[in-house]
């Protein structure tokens, strides 16, 4: 085994990391051999979510699976059911996304709200707030099937309150209606 420089320098580097400063100060780089251990750590599933610029939407994958979210701000008046005009224009942005990108299969509409009002209420909304997206999405594609779920506010993306106080931009990322749909590969 050769002594050159960098040679020692990576063993002393290679020791140190190993067994710690002091084992390589005194550590003759031809006497010492280190067992060589296959590291395993698992692998988490990385999920890139793509924001739009005005925080409406949203797109993550997993898989082969992709989910759409819109801000019910953007669906909906406040504490209603009834899509509005812009609502509209995006659902129609989403079905053509589906259209081109499903692998088939049931595209699942679910609807979720912030911790105001009740849970009973809650669900109540989240579920017509699903229906209603999943009407307008229906008529568009006809060869698609549809399940709508309405999950109040079980499901919050992000927390609704810190530290015991309520933080409106995270209740309003949590009032949103999801869209999700398996691609093709």
């Amino acid at each position: 085994m050769s002594r050159s420089p960098e040679r020692l320098a990576v063993l002393a580097l290679a020791l140190t990391l190993v067994t710690g400063p002091a084992a390589a100060a005194w550590a003759d780089p031809e006497d010492t051999a280190a067992g060589v251990e296959d590291v395993l750590a698992p692998v988490e599933d990385v999920i890139a979510e793509v924001e739009s610029l005005d925080g409406a939407e949203s797109e993550s994958k997993q898989g082969d699976q992709v989910t759409v979210t819109l801000t019910s701000d953007v669906l909906f008046a406040l504490d209603r059911a009834v899509l509005t005009p812009r609502a509209r224009q995006r659902l129609r942005q989403v079905a053509e996304r589906i259209q081109a990108d499903s692998a088939g299969g049931t595209v699942r509409i679910e609807g979720h709200t912030d911790d105001q009002g009740t849970e009973a209420y809650n669900d109540a909304l989240s579920l017509r707030r699903a229906q209603a997206v999943r009407q307008v999405l229906a008529r568009q594609l006809s060869q698609v099937t549809f399940q709508a779920a309405g999950f109040g506010e079980r499901q919050p993306k992000v927390p609704n309150a810190v530290q015991g106080r309520p933080v409106p931009e995270n209740q309003a990322k949590n009032r949103r209606v999801e869209i999700i749909f398996n691609a093709r590969r």
